[in-house]
């Protein structure tokens, strides 16, 4: 079972914004009393933050999508809507931020430390901020924008004042529980540590944390063994610590051998760092000590007499301990103690970082207009911060609020650009990046305000008010007249053809209503029936 992580790829999900509510207040004698929707909460951020009680990755191993709570809507009345709850994760001290493509976000270095690795989304604007002298009563809201999303990689480098380097079972392992309360896994096999052990040791006056690193083989700086893995652990250490087994059992193995191969991969790891990492003094240029481990034993000690000399021609304190009889550990800890002081006494002061304000520049219209093929013709695509936001938070399916983006963006110069650019009305453009892009066809006499709103959640500018010219006005004339002639062309061909005969004529069978017996010629009628003529008359 995993029980030690220093590396972890973690997606973050901030909140997103509340919605903002359209409403119209109302009161007894005061139908329609003004705007009152209120505006969204907005959406909580994703916090990194380093705590001591923290020393390991290993929960967002198992939780890698960490998701902040969202932004209540707005509601009438102007109640505005609850902001979400920042979402703090902790991290271990040491903790590097990456972005997907390497770049450095934060080095996470302090108790204490935050970085704010996803920002909330803003919420909505209700009708009743919306109102104005001209859209006094508006019946749209705008949306709650959508929280930040990242994947970020989270690297932990362990933040220790000694490290412990050496093959494997060179006995660090042993040395650190020896020296420190810290009881990391000791076996007699190679490879037995897998992840870094961090210890407190106290000598005297001193008092300085230990970290033993797995062991490393030839090539671990281009990722042989456990490689990379466990060299950045070392990166922060201020005193680095040759771990040699002086009562090694293979054969083509000694101290010296050991020691060059070590230094052979730490100095190829140091090229690969970045030459400005803070103030830190470099990788091979801090104080070193040299330890021959198990000296206790016979073969221990006849080594240890025979690389005496040689590695004491180095200039750097040599000091032959034993992890089991604890033979010169006392020593040990004394010596490591006296560097560690003398490397912290000659970092810089901790000076806070400068606030750096860089205003946007007044003149800055804070978009631009690019050309591109879409869909086998020429269109115009639209990329700024402020219309991406505003596309964001318009529902479309209120007319009054796809005027009210379009008076934003003719006030912010879009349709100027687009004019520049050599757009023409019915082209296509685009607002925003990629796939995710509003796409409409351009109408550039969108150029009116509120004074052509219509009744709440209208806009007339959306409507089709088409009004035809006089040319079309004189063909729809003609048309008119040709099918009136056309159809009085048709009866009078149908009444010189016999169409239109009398029906008692063409069959004698057929009678008269007024005549059911049949008594009369045609044309001729009763007296009674000429009576009642007259009366009527």
């Amino acid at each position: 079972m995993v029980s030690f992580v220093d590396r972890v790829v973690l997606s973050v999900k901030a909140g997103d914004g509340g919605h903002g509510a359209a409403s119209i207040r109302r009161e007894k004698f005061k139908p329609l009393a003004g705007p009152d929707g209120a505006n969204g909460g907005r959406g909580g951020d994703v916090i990194l933050e380093v705590d001591a009680s923290t020393t390991t990755l290993l929960s967002y191993h198992h939780k890698p999508h960490q998701k902040a709570p969202s932004g209540d809507f707005g509601k009438g009345d102007l109640r505005h809507g609850a902001r979400g709850e920042d979402l703090v994760l902790p991290v271990p001290d040491g903790t590097v931020v990456h972005a997907e493509d390497g770049t450095v976000l934060a080095d996470l270095v302090g108790i204490g430390s935050r970085f704010v690795a996803a920002r909330g989304g803003q919420g909505g604007l209700g009708n009743a901020a919306l109102a104005s002298s001209k859209r006094k009563a508006p019946g749209f809201a705008l949306l709650g924008e959508p929280g930040q999303e990242r994947r970020l990689i989270l690297e932990l480098k362990s933040v220790a004042d000694v490290a412990l380097v050496g093959y494997p079972s060179a006995g660090k392992s042993s040395l650190i529980a020896a020296m420190s309360a810290a009881r990391p896994k000791i076996a007699d096999y190679p490879f037995t540590t897998l992840v870094p052990n961090l210890g407190v040791v106290e000598a005297g006056e001193f008092r300085y944390t230990i970290a033993d690193v797995p062991g490393l083989i030839p090539g671990a700086s281009e990722g042989k063994g456990l490689g990379l893995d466990f060299l950045r652990h070392i990166e922060r250490c201020h005193v680095i610590v040759h771990v040699l087994d002086a009562a090694t059992l293979e054969s083509d193995r000694d101290p010296l051998g050991d020691l060059r191969t070590i230094e052979a991969e730490l100095a190829a790891y140091a090229d690969g760092l970045d030459a400005d990492a803070g103030a830190r003094v470099p990788l091979l240029e801090r104080p070193t000590v040299i330890v021959l481990n198990k000296t206790d034993l016979p073969d221990g000690s006849d080594m240890a007499e025979l690389v005496r000399d040689s590695l004491g021609e180095r200039g750097v304190p040599v000091l032959e301990v034993s992890a089991v009889s604890r033979k010169g550990l006392r020593e040990l800890s004394f010596e490591l103690g006296r560097l560690v002081e003398q490397a912290r006494a000659a970092l810089p002061e901790p000076t806070l970082a400068p606030i750096v304000l860089t205003p946007e520049a007044q003149d800055s219209a804070g978009f631009r207009v690019v050309t591109e093929q879409y869909d086998g013709a020429t269109a115009y695509r639209v990329i700024g911060d402020k219309p991406e936001r505003w596309v964001r938070q318009t529902q479309f399916s209120n007319d009054e609020a796809v005027g009210y983006l379009a008076d934003r963006l003719a006030r912010l110069g879009v349709e100027e650009e687009l004019y520049r650019a050599g757009a023409v009305a019915g082209d296509t453009v685009l607002i925003g990046p990629g796939q995710d892009a509003v796409v409409f066809d351009w109408e550039p006499t969108m150029m009116g305000g509120a004074e052509l709103l219509g009744r709440r959640g209208t806009d007339r500018r959306m409507e089709d008010h088409h009004r035809p010219t006089r040319e079309q006005k004189r063909e729809d004339q003609k048309a008119r007249t040709a099918a009136r002639l056309g159809r009085i062309a048709a009866m009078e061909e149908e009444r010189r053809s016999g169409h239109w005969t009398d029906p008692a004529a063409a069959d004698p069978a057929v009678t008269s209503v007024s005549d059911p017996a049949g008594e009369f010629p045609r044309g001729e009628i009763s007296e009674d029936q000429n009576a009642e003529q007259r009366e009527d008359g």
